[in-house]
């Protein structure tokens, strides 16, 4: 089992959220209207996190180990909505989500294949240490800008226990495990290509409840994610392209091929289907 020791380690470094914010450096000079409403929405975003462990818990029945390990994620997760809204609370309680707002984003997610669904949110943790690292850049205020960079460390540390349960699976299950890893992997180092950002909080998980199917979609601005990546924190190519290169180098790692490019990366996507199914090459795209 992972658990205890992904336990022990996460347990060794969490922060205290009385002991470890420097509240008393708060500078009201250094917070605009504009970055505090950005905060109001990423502590919604972040309450995402209790669908998101509800889908989890029910798609993973038969993996008691990894649903373990949902108690600590889902308890740090709720954590970074939790300091966000204990900033608002006291420097700007105009702002604080109400109990209406943070419900909206609580929706059943549909089912999806549970391989795939860990690949996706490896990657998103990587997008969000990234995102965090350069809101905490963008910020001014001091003590937002120190829970941000706090935050994203605490992501990275959960995309390195999503890793731990993609090895493991490698070990478990094969070349079906290579294959889901693989394909999400794709989608997810070719986001440039893309209008919207991709991660789990933007992506459409249920058809019945189109077009209020994604977490951002139930925001109180729907439209915030893309504002905030684009013309607040400036999430640039440049940003962009260290989350494609941290994905593709963990998966190089994960899968013992080395990736440079998605392009790289669907090439091994092919071979494993050829390898899989016994069939011809397929085209090449």
């Amino acid at each position: 089992m992972l658990y205890p020791e992904l336990f022990k380690q996460l347990e060794a470094v969490r922060w205290n959220m009385g002991k470890d914010i420097p509240w008393d450096s708060f500078d009201a000079s250094q917070l605009s209207d504009e970055q505090a409403q950005t905060i109001k929405m990423n502590a919604i975003t972040e309450w995402s996190a209790l669908p998101a462990t509800e889908m989890f818990l029910r798609d993973n029945q038969e993996d008691s180990d990894f649903s373990a390990f949902m108690s600590i994620w889902f308890f740090e997760e709720q954590k970074h909505s939790l300091v966000l809204m204990e900033y608002l609370r006291r420097f700007r309680p105009d702002l604080v989500p109400t109990e209406e707002e943070l419900h909206a984003v609580r929706f059943q997610f549909d089912p999806a294949p549970a391989l795939e669904t860990l690949m996706l949110h490896f990657c998103g943790e990587i997008r969000l240490n990234h995102w965090y690292r350069c809101a905490a850049e963008w910020h001014t205020e001091p003590v937002i800008r120190h829970i941000y960079t706090t935050l994203s460390h605490d992501e990275a540390r959960h995309g390195g226990a999503y890793l731990r349960y993609m090895k493991r699976a490698i070990a478990n299950f094969g070349d079906d495990a290579r294959t889901a890893f693989a394909k999400v992997g794709v989608l997810m180092a070719s986001a440039r290509r893309t209008a919207q950002a991709l991660h789990p909080t933007n992506l459409h998980v249920s058809k019945a409840q189109f077009p209020r199917d994604t977490v951002q979609s139930r925001l109180p601005d729907p439209e915030w994610l893309e504002e905030w990546l684009d013309k607040q924190i400036k999430f640039d190519a440049g940003w962009e392209t260290k989350v494609v290169e941290r994905i593709l180098h963990n998966l190089s790692l994960l899968l013992e091929r080395g990736f440079k490019t998605a392009q790289d990366l669907n090439r091994y996507r092919k071979e494993l289907s050829v390898r899989t199914s016994g069939g011809a090459q397929p085209a090449t795209a």
